[in-house]
């Protein structure tokens, strides 16, 4: 019966012992907003942030490619309707070249140098053409360049902004590491800190 009386009282005292930890202590198991992945003997502090949702709820983000977006549009129309009138000189030639044959074959030119002016106007009418039309290809080439280089340095001024931000939020080196969710494989609810990053993002852009 003693034996009883003191493996109770044993367990009593280690379960107080535990509940004492956990109190003063806190919940080891309990998850933060900045959780830590442990290793061999180590814990390293992580935190995870979605750049998606930084690109849709950042106002710099989200007004940039507004704008991008915007005169791309605009130089798109442009050059539509260069190409729409493009179209109708290049209809209009073909029925004078169709109207030319016609004419040469039924023997309607009064003369042999008439014939052979219009036929030197329809081959210079075509060169222009050419010219006209490598000129509208390497327009949209140039439209297609330069949007592809305006969204990379949008690209690099976002990622800029937001490494400045982390590098001011986590200057106290709480954190170890900060990783974008987008390459990882699995995470886990409580280490995300994305809302945190956008709330501050937006206040330091409306100060600027």
């Amino acid at each position: 019966m003693k034996k009883t009386t003191i493996i109770i009282e044993s367990v009593l005292a280690v379960a107080l012992i535990a509940l004492y930890v956990l109190y003063f202590c806190g919940n080891p198991f309990a998850k933060k907003s900045s959780d830590v992945v442990e290793g061999e003997g180590a814990k390293i502090p992580v935190a995870v942030v979605n750049t998606d949702s930084i690109l849709k709820h950042y106002t710099l983000a989200v007004e940039a490619q507004d704008k991008l977006m915007n005169q791309y549009e605009e130089s798109t129309l442009k050059l539509d309707t260069k190409l729409k009138t493009f179209q109708k000189e290049y209809e209009t030639f073909q029925q004078d070249v169709l109207n030319f044959q016609r004419k040469l074959e039924a023997g309607a030119f009064l003369s042999r140098d008439r014939a052979e002016s219009e036929q030197a106007r329809l081959q210079k009418k075509e060169q222009q053409l050419m010219a006209k039309q490598q000129e509208l290809e390497n327009l949209r080439q140039q439209l297609t360049n330069d949007f592809m280089e305006q969204q990379a340095q949008l690209t690099q001024q976002l990622q800029d902004s937001v490494q400045q931000f982390l590098h001011e939020y986590n200057k106290d080196g709480h954190l170890h590491l900060i990783v974008n969710d987008a390459v990882l494989m699995d995470k886990v609810a409580g280490y995300d800190i994305t809302n945190e990053v956008i709330e501050g993002l937006n206040a330091n852009y409306v100060k600027e």
